[in-house]
C-alpha cells in the first residue's frame, strides 16, 4: 500500500510551475503546484513546501539552477516539469531536453523522493499558428514517458484529454494555464499520485461555451494574439532576453502550507 502522507514537497520547473496565469506579480501567483500542495496538506498536516520554479527557464537551466537546492531540501515528494521553453526555441533537441529531465528524475528518486511529471498538450490544438511545434511536442512527450518509466516517475498525462485545449483552461497569452487550467493540472497530478479523493474528473469536458469564436471572429482573435503576445515574445528571443531575467524562485525555502478551499 502506498503511503500518501508527505513531509516535504519541492517543485522544480519554469513559469507553469511558478504559477503564471493564476494570479499576478502584485497580489502573488498561485499555480498548480501551490494548489497541489494545498491538496496534499489535507492528508499530510504539517507538510512543508518549496517552489523553486522560475519563468523562462530551459530544461538545462532548471537542472543547473534548481536540482542541487532541491536535493539539499531532502524532499520525499518532488515534481519536475520543464521543456516547453525548449520546444519554442529554433534549435530544439528532444533527446537533449529529455536528458536533462532524466538526470533530475534519477537524482531525486535516487535520494528516495517520489517524483511526478507531466506530458504536454499539442500547442497547435490551442492556436493554429503553433502548428510547426506539434511534432516536437509528440517527440518530447514520448521521451518523457520513457525516462519516467526507467526511474519509477509518475506521469500525469495532460497531453491527451481533449479538454486540455479548451481555451477556458488557458490565459490570454495561450502559453500559460488560466486559474481553471492550473486547477485541472493540480487535479491531474493528484490523480497520478493516487491521492485520496482524486479521480479522473479533470479529464472531463467543460459545458459548451456559447461565446466561442468562429470564422472571422476567430481569425481576428488569432491576429490580436499574434500582435499582443507572439510579437513581443519573438522580440525577446531576438534580443536574447527572457521573461525570467533577474528573477528568483518565489518560495525557495520549505514553508508550511495552509489548506484552502
Amino acid at each position: 500500500m502506498v503511503d500518501h502522507r508527505y513531509t516535504r514537497y519541492v517543485a522544480l520547473g519554469d513559469s507553469q510551475t511558478e504559477g503564471l496565469g493564476d494570479g499576478d506579480d502584485v497580489q502573488g501567483l498561485r499555480g498548480w503546484a501551490d494548489r497541489l500542495a494545498e491538496q496534499l496538506v489535507r492528508q499530510s498536516p504539517g507538510l512543508l513546501y518549496a517552489n523553486l520554479a522560475v519563468r523562462g527557464r530551459l530544461a538545462g537551466q532548471v537542472r543547473a539552477e534548481q536540482l542541487a537546492p532541491a536535493l539539499a531540501l531532502k524532499p520525499d515528494l518532488a515534481t519536475v516539469v520543464a521543456g516547453v521553453n525548449d520546444l519554442l526555441r529554433p534549435r530544439f533537441d528532444a533527446d537533449e531536453v529529455a536528458g536533462h529531465l532524466e538526470a533530475m528524475f534519477a537524482a531525486l528518486t535516487g535520494q528516495g523522493a517520489r517524483v511526478a511529471t507531466l506530458t504536454f498538450p499539442d500547442a497547435s490544438r490551442i492556436t493554429p499558428l503553433a502548428r510547426p511545434v506539434g511534432p516536437r511536442v509528440t517527440a518530447l512527450n514520448a521521451r518523457i514517458r520513457e525516462a519516467a518509466a526507467r526511474h519509477g516517475v509518475l506521469v500525469a498525462e495532460t497531453a491527451g484529454p481533449p479538454v486540455v485545449t479548451d481555451p477556458r483552461l488557458w490565459s490570454p497569452d495561450r502559453l500559460h494555464a488560466s486559474p481553471l487550467g492550473h486547477t485541472r493540472i493540480a487535479a491531474a497530478v493528484a490523480h497520478a499520485l493516487a491521492l485520496p479523493g482524486s479521480d479522473d474528473s479533470w479529464t472531463r469536458d467543460l459545458p459548451a461555451d456559447p461565446r466561442a469564436a468562429s470564422g472571422l471572429r476567430a481569425l481576428g482573435g488569432e491576429l490580436r494574439w499574434a500582435g499582443s503576445f507572439l510579437g513581443p515574445w519573438l522580440v525577446r528571443r531576438v534580443r536574447g532576453r527572457s521573461s525570467g531575467d533577474g528573477r528568483q524562485a518565489k518560495r525557495p525555502e520549505l514553508l508550511p502550507v495552509l489548506a484552502l478551499d
